[in-house]
């Protein structure tokens, strides 16, 4: 069994980096079972098909347009995952989309899928997330982690030391 988390987004347009920054939090602050990888996706599509084939789950973090106000959390499972980028809904859903029609058509599909993402408030340039969005960061790393744990793997908290040494390293590379 193997599973990704992976969080895609571009950075340098506020709530659209939510998903790489909901990853850097996962990556920093727990520990993970071995099979599980942790993958910041940026905005790249097929580059990521070797990573997701045949895994047994992968979860997308990302931002979602729902037409829901801005800070609602959205979590999808099955079908509804790649329905919902087939929609247009995400920024750079077509990447993801692409990338989940070739990897069907490839019989390397996933054996499930789970998106967990938030409904952003600004897509403008710029580094920071907007207040509804950082508001919905830990419920962001929570569910993420609940869907893992509904699939049979755990997540353990790194002890505080370690977590805010890598918090450090992340915010002085994002400096």
């Amino acid at each position: 069994m193997s599973a990704v988390i992976l969080g895609v987004g571009n950075i340098l347009l506020s709530d659209e980096g939510v998903g790489v920054r909901v990853v850097e939090q996962i990556q920093s602050r727990y520990r993970l079972d071995e099979d599980v990888a942790v993958i910041d996706g940026g905005t790249c599509g097929m580059d990521l098909m070797d990573e997701l084939a045949a895994r047994d789950l992968v979860i997308v973090v990302d931002a979602v347009r729902t037409g829901e106000p801005p800070g609602t959390l959205v979590s999808l499972s099955g079908e509804a995952v790649p329905a919902l980028f087939r929609e247009r809904i995400s920024p750079h859903q077509l990447g993801v989309s692409d990338l989940l029609a070739a990897l069907t058509l490839l019989g390397r599909s996933p054996r499930q899928l789970a998106l967990v993402g938030v409904v952003p408030e600004s897509m403008g340039t710029g580094l920071t997330l907007s207040d509804s969005v950082t508001a919905c960061l830990e419920p962001l790393v929570q569910t993420t982690l609940e869907v893992l744990r509904e699939h049979g793997w755990q997540a353990w908290p790194k002890p505080a030391e370690a977590a805010a040494d890598s918090a450090s390293v992340i915010a002085t590379a994002a400096g």
